[in-house]
């Protein structure tokens, strides 16, 4: 698998503007969001704990991604990056892959699974991973996906056994990419606030 980390402003290869109509910015949106440019939207396995049980849960929703027309996806797997050794909270290889692109994290949507063996499906690393999201210039989803009992909800080959989870991931991706049109329209037609000063 290859490490996959789009440069420049925005993340854009090309000229994807939104259709001119009238309406709402969501009006705008939904029109153009079949001739626009498909988004990007990567899939990050954040820790490289041996025997992570996350692993399953990525592809999970890496491919539940890739099944979107209008999304563009890749999985990075923070394992391939090179080591950093601390750690506050969240494993620190995704906050080393976090801090190698920071300008590109302005004004960008992000949405967080979290997972774990427990009960509770890594509540504590995503209330812990909230501010420094926003931190980094990242617009945090409402919608989180919470793998809890991880153990369970995967056979001996990696299949899903716990299909309640498709839902709960295509809620999450539509209130992504619903965020992530909006930012997107945001960054092509409203100045930045930092320019202006």
């Amino acid at each position: 698998m290859r490490i996959r980390l789009r440069r420049g402003y925005g993340g854009q290869v090309a000229d994807c503007g939104l259709q001119q109509g009238q309406g709402s910015i969501s009006d705008k949106i939904e029109m153009s969001a079949n001739t626009e440019c498909p988004l990007f939207i990567p899939v990050i396995l954040g820790t490289a704990r041996q025997g992570r049980q996350s692993e399953n849960v990525a592809h999970f929703v890496f491919e539940q991604t890739k099944k979107r027309g209008d999304v563009e996806t890749e999985l990075i797997d923070v394992r391939e990056l090179p080591m950093r050794l601390d750690n506050h909270g969240y494993p620190g290889l995704l906050k080393h892959a976090l801090d190698m692109n920071l300008k590109e994290y302005i004004h960008k949507a992000v949405g967080i699974c979290g997972v774990s063996a427990g009960p509770f499906g890594g509540a504590r690393v995503i209330e812990g991973l909230l501010p420094v999201m926003r931190e980094l210039g990242l617009v945090t989803i409402y919608e989180d996906v919470n793998f809890a009992k991880v153990g369970t909800l995967f056979d001996e080959h990696g299949k899903f056994l716990d299909q309640s989870y498709v839902r709960r991931v295509d809620k999450f991706l539509n209130e992504l990419t619903w965020m992530a049109r909006v930012l997107r329209h945001g960054r092509k037609n409203i100045p930045d606030n930092q320019e202006a000063m």
